[in-house]
């Protein structure tokens, strides 16, 4: 028995979003930071540390079951895992259609099985999902059932998913798929007494967004901003706020549920200034 034990949050994914989340939630606990590139989660570490947060670093790779397993087991040394909170993924215009779907669709929903078998009583998850999501078109209810329920390693063998050739697309489908799952995992994860939901941002300023802000199409971009209804991109405090309330309390009855932040770009996509988008996106 570790006697030093404490609560443990669990990010997977160190950008300035997860770490947003983590300050608000890991105070007295011991945040463990897990990002594909160890570099990565130690920079972040560090950044949490010189504000008084607890942390330790692992790389991870959540397209691997494996990786996650040993996530797990690190995690489980310093305590009973809490929370967790999932900001890992890679972009539709630097990655392929095959490692979105892994990464993003598989590797989410094998993060909400595993964690969901070890998430301790009281406990939450936030998994970070996107706008993105939000614009593609209605399933049928055959594909919604198959991609919430499908067992996750039979999961990219759905016939659909296999005849994506569009990164946009193959992130489309991914991001709904991890909205559908947190559906499906809130009923497992509520029998051990924890809530998951999911949180689909809009553009959020990163190092990231800024570059593609300031990028080739960084015009378009800033056009879509200008239109929407916030007239402005977001921040990851403002998501990291959101966050926090789903995962105190206040947030108890609420499980299985996805929150739209994006300044009302969706709304606008659908029905207002935004719609010209329909045609590219």
């Amino acid at each position: 028995m570790n006697i030093n034990a404490k609560e443990v949050v669990v990010l997977v994914g160190s950008g300035q979003i997860g770490q947003a989340i983590a300050r608000r939630v890991g105070a007295g606990r011991h945040i463990v930071l897990a990002d594909l590139k160890q570099e990565h989660a130690d920079q972040a570490a560090k950044v949490l540390e010189d504000t008084g947060f607890e942390t330790s670093t692992l790389a991870a790779d959540i397209s691997s079951r494996q990786s996650i397993l040993q996530l797990i087991g690190h995690a489980k040394q310093f305590g009973a895992i809490k929370y967790l909170i999932d900001a890992a993924g890679v972009s539709p215009s630097q990655a392929p259609v095959e490692q979105i779907l892994k990464v993003d669709l598989y590797g989410t929903a094998v993060l909400l099985e595993e964690f969901g078998k070890v998430i301790a009583a009281g406990g939450s998850g936030i998994i970070i999902s996107s706008q993105s999501g939000h614009r593609l078109g209605a399933l049928t209810p055959e594909e919604n059932e198959q991609l919430a329920t499908t067992p996750t390693e039979a999961l990219l063998d759905l016939p659909f998913l296999k005849e994506i050739t569009d990164t946009l697309k193959a992130y489309q489908y991914s991001k709904r798929c991890n909205v559908l799952r947190v559906m499906y995992e809130a009923t497992r994860w509520g029998h051990r007494g924890a809530t998951v939901n999911s949180i689909s941002p809009g553009i959020i300023i990163t190092p990231l967004a800024n570059d593609e802000l300031h990028g080739p199409r960084g015009e378009g971009y800033r056009k879509m901003l200008s239109l929407c209804p916030a007239g402005r991109a977001g921040s990851p405090d403002e998501v990291g706020d959101l966050a926090e309330f789903l995962m105190s309390h206040k947030g108890r009855f609420i499980s299985g549920s996805d929150f739209l932040i994006d300044g009302g770009t969706t709304a606008s996509y659908w029905f207002g200034d935004l719609q010209y988008l329909k045609e590219t996106h």
